[in-house]
């Protein structure tokens, strides 16, 4: 049986089912740093509301990541609500992450599933490095489509500034043979598209 390797997340409690846990319950974690004991050690523990506070994310979504095996609670108040660690906290940051460079949810479970059933953490981790190499190169052309996008605008903006000089009383379909520029100058697409189907109707086509 291969050996399975657990992501530095809080320990599986069991059954996440409990009372509701948008009241504040005393007996949780503290803002200012004062949670509950763990190893001789004070910890800071979070209950629902501040875990999804803290992380930009709803209360549906961090139960919804328990619901997929994503997120365990590190431990349970008196009032038997759910409390995180900051275990939590990093692995929430982690899935918005993945979430922006284009990972499902679905995805996302396939990366911590193959990391925790890896024979050995080199392994799991090559796994996940090819993942990571696979989005930089995404991210690398995106960004490539982008800045030519962003070099379109610029150029289609200093074409549109010498409209300012056109005769207020044109027609806007005499923009496509506008004589306000240099012949040799070739209109941006983002300008020419813009009246590219304000051409002369064929013959014998109907209205």
């Amino acid at each position: 049986m291969s050996q399975r390797h657990h992501l530095p997340l809080a320990q599986d409690l069991g059954p996440t089912a409990g009372p509701p846990e948008t009241r504040t319950d005393p007996t949780a974690g503290r803002g200012d740093g004062q949670g509950e004991s763990c190893g001789g050690e004070e910890e800071r523990l979070f209950q629902v509301g501040d875990l999804a506070k803290a992380t930009g994310k709803t209360v549906r979504a961090i139960h919804h990541y328990e619901e997929l095996g994503l997120l365990r609670p590190h431990a349970r108040s008196k009032g038997r609500y759910r409390l995180y660690d900051e275990g939590a906290l990093k692995r929430v940051r982690w899935i918005s992450k993945l979430h922006d460079l284009g990972l499902s949810l679905s995805q996302i479970q396939q990366i911590v599933s193959h990391w925790e059933s890896s024979p050995s953490a080199p392994v799991g981790m090559a796994h996940v490095r090819t993942v990571y190499q696979q989005k930089l190169e995404e991210t690398r052309a995106q960004i490539a489509h982008l800045s030519g996008l962003e070099r379109e605008l610029q150029a289609s903006l200093a074409y549109l500034d010498t409209c300012e000089s056109c005769d207020p009383t044109e027609i806007v379909v005499s923009c496509s043979r506008c004589n306000h520029h240099d012949a040799a100058q070739t209109q941006p697409e983002l300008v020419a598209g813009i009246h590219g189907g304000n051409g002369r109707r064929a013959p014998n086509l109907p209205r």
